[in-house]
Protein backbone atom coordinates (compact mmCIF):
# COMPACT_ATOMS: atom_id res chain seq x y z
CA UNK A 1 0.00 0.00 0.00
CA UNK A 2 2.83 2.41 0.80
CA UNK A 3 4.47 1.76 -2.59
CA UNK A 4 1.19 2.51 -4.39
CA UNK A 5 0.83 5.76 -2.45
CA UNK A 6 4.38 6.80 -3.33
CA UNK A 7 3.83 5.99 -7.01
CA UNK A 8 0.60 7.98 -7.01
CA UNK A 9 2.35 10.99 -5.46
CA UNK A 10 5.12 10.84 -8.09
CA UNK A 11 2.54 10.67 -10.90
CA UNK A 12 0.58 13.63 -9.53
CA UNK A 13 3.72 15.73 -9.12
CA UNK A 14 4.72 14.91 -12.70
CA UNK A 15 1.28 15.87 -14.03
CA UNK A 16 1.27 19.18 -12.21
CA UNK A 17 4.82 20.22 -13.00
CA UNK A 18 5.67 18.92 -16.46
CA UNK A 19 4.68 20.52 -19.72
CA UNK A 20 3.19 23.89 -20.30
CA UNK A 21 -0.21 24.73 -21.60
CA UNK A 22 -0.31 27.39 -24.28
CA UNK A 23 -3.06 29.75 -25.31
CA UNK A 24 -3.51 32.28 -28.13
CA UNK A 25 -1.66 35.50 -27.34
CA UNK A 26 -2.10 39.15 -28.26
CA UNK A 27 0.72 41.09 -29.89
CA UNK A 28 3.62 42.35 -27.82
CA UNK A 29 2.49 45.91 -28.61
CA UNK A 30 -1.04 45.32 -27.31
CA UNK A 31 0.39 43.72 -24.18
CA UNK A 32 2.68 46.70 -23.52
CA UNK A 33 -0.23 49.17 -23.86
CA UNK A 34 -2.40 47.29 -21.36
CA UNK A 35 0.59 46.97 -18.99
CA UNK A 36 0.52 50.77 -18.65
CA UNK A 37 -2.70 50.23 -16.62
CA UNK A 38 -4.77 52.84 -18.45
CA UNK A 39 -7.91 54.27 -16.95
CA UNK A 40 -10.96 52.33 -18.22
CA UNK A 41 -13.48 53.92 -20.59
CA UNK A 42 -16.02 56.31 -19.05
CA UNK A 43 -18.43 54.45 -16.76
CA UNK A 44 -16.40 51.24 -16.80
CA UNK A 45 -13.96 49.42 -14.54
CA UNK A 46 -10.97 47.46 -15.80
CA UNK A 47 -10.37 43.82 -14.87
CA UNK A 48 -6.94 42.25 -15.01
CA UNK A 49 -7.23 38.48 -14.61
CA UNK A 50 -3.90 36.72 -14.29
CA UNK A 51 -2.20 33.44 -13.55
CA UNK A 52 1.39 33.67 -12.39
CA UNK A 53 2.22 30.30 -10.88
CA UNK A 54 3.83 27.39 -12.68
CA UNK A 55 2.09 24.80 -10.50
CA UNK A 56 -0.21 22.89 -12.82
CA UNK A 57 1.62 24.25 -15.86
CA UNK A 58 0.05 21.68 -18.18
CA UNK A 59 -3.48 22.73 -17.21
CA UNK A 60 -5.61 25.32 -18.96
CA UNK A 61 -8.57 26.64 -16.98
CA UNK A 62 -11.46 28.72 -18.33
CA UNK A 63 -12.24 32.12 -16.84
CA UNK A 64 -15.67 33.76 -17.13
CA UNK A 65 -16.92 37.25 -16.26
CA UNK A 66 -20.70 37.45 -15.82
CA UNK A 67 -21.03 34.11 -17.62
CA UNK A 68 -19.06 35.28 -20.68
CA UNK A 69 -15.87 33.47 -21.63
CA UNK A 70 -12.80 35.61 -21.12
CA UNK A 71 -10.42 32.83 -22.10
CA UNK A 72 -8.45 29.77 -21.16
CA UNK A 73 -5.61 30.60 -18.84
CA UNK A 74 -2.12 29.16 -18.89
CA UNK A 75 0.89 29.92 -16.70
CA UNK A 76 2.29 33.45 -16.93
CA UNK A 77 -0.55 35.04 -18.87
CA UNK A 78 -3.14 37.70 -18.12
CA UNK A 79 -6.40 38.87 -19.63
CA UNK A 80 -7.86 42.36 -19.65
CA UNK A 81 -11.49 43.30 -20.02
CA UNK A 82 -13.80 46.10 -18.95
CA UNK A 83 -17.08 45.84 -17.05
CA UNK A 84 -19.78 48.33 -16.22
CA UNK A 85 -18.99 50.42 -13.15
CA UNK A 86 -21.34 50.60 -10.18
CA UNK A 87 -22.44 46.97 -10.54
CA UNK A 88 -21.53 43.69 -8.94
CA UNK A 89 -19.83 41.27 -11.33
CA UNK A 90 -19.23 37.53 -11.02
CA UNK A 91 -15.85 36.11 -11.97
CA UNK A 92 -15.68 32.32 -12.29
CA UNK A 93 -13.09 29.69 -13.06
CA UNK A 94 -13.51 26.01 -13.66
CA UNK A 95 -12.37 23.64 -10.98
CA UNK A 96 -12.40 19.92 -10.42
CA UNK A 97 -16.01 19.44 -9.34
CA UNK A 98 -17.71 22.82 -9.77
CA UNK A 99 -16.82 26.40 -10.73
CA UNK A 100 -15.23 28.64 -8.15
CA UNK A 101 -16.47 32.20 -8.21
CA UNK A 102 -16.09 35.55 -6.57
CA UNK A 103 -18.22 38.68 -6.71
CA UNK A 104 -16.78 42.13 -7.20
CA UNK A 105 -18.54 45.49 -6.87
CA UNK A 106 -16.68 47.45 -9.54
CA UNK A 107 -16.31 51.20 -9.17
CA UNK A 108 -16.20 53.10 -12.46
CA UNK A 109 -12.75 54.42 -13.36
CA UNK A 110 -10.83 51.85 -11.32
CA UNK A 111 -8.80 48.80 -12.29
CA UNK A 112 -9.18 45.54 -10.37
CA UNK A 113 -6.84 42.58 -10.23
CA UNK A 114 -7.96 38.97 -9.94
CA UNK A 115 -5.41 36.18 -9.54
CA UNK A 116 -6.26 32.69 -10.71
CA UNK A 117 -4.24 29.92 -9.10
CA UNK A 118 -4.11 26.16 -9.45
CA UNK A 119 -4.63 24.00 -6.40
CA UNK A 120 -4.30 20.27 -5.85
CA UNK A 121 -7.47 18.30 -6.51
CA UNK A 122 -8.51 14.72 -5.95
CA UNK A 123 -8.30 13.67 -9.62
CA UNK A 124 -6.93 16.74 -11.41
CA UNK A 125 -5.87 20.23 -10.42
CA UNK A 126 -8.57 22.73 -9.66
CA UNK A 127 -8.49 26.49 -9.98
CA UNK A 128 -9.53 29.26 -7.64
CA UNK A 129 -9.60 33.06 -7.66
CA UNK A 130 -8.60 35.85 -5.32
CA UNK A 131 -8.78 39.64 -5.46
CA UNK A 132 -5.28 41.15 -5.24
CA UNK A 133 -4.25 44.73 -4.45
CA UNK A 134 -2.84 46.79 -7.29
CA UNK A 135 0.45 47.24 -5.40
CA UNK A 136 0.92 43.46 -5.39
CA UNK A 137 -0.51 42.68 -8.84
CA UNK A 138 1.05 45.35 -11.05
CA UNK A 139 4.69 44.20 -10.71
CA UNK A 140 3.58 40.62 -11.41
CA UNK A 141 1.54 41.56 -14.49
CA UNK A 142 4.50 43.47 -15.93
CA UNK A 143 6.26 40.09 -16.23
CA UNK A 144 3.32 38.32 -17.91
CA UNK A 145 1.98 38.26 -21.48
CA UNK A 146 -1.50 39.31 -22.63
CA UNK A 147 -3.68 36.42 -23.81
CA UNK A 148 -6.44 36.79 -26.41
CA UNK A 149 -9.94 37.04 -24.94
CA UNK A 150 -12.77 34.72 -25.83
CA UNK A 151 -11.61 31.16 -26.40
CA UNK A 152 -12.97 28.73 -23.80
CA UNK A 153 -13.35 25.03 -24.45
CA UNK A 154 -16.78 23.56 -23.94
Amino acid sequence: MIKFKNILIVILVAIFSVGCASVKMESKEASEIIKQFPKPAEGNAGLYLYRDSVFGAALKKDIFVNGKCIGESAPNVFFYTQVEGGKTHTIETESEFSPNKISLLAEAGKNYFIRQFIKMGVLVGGADLEIITDETAKPVILKLDLATNGSCEK
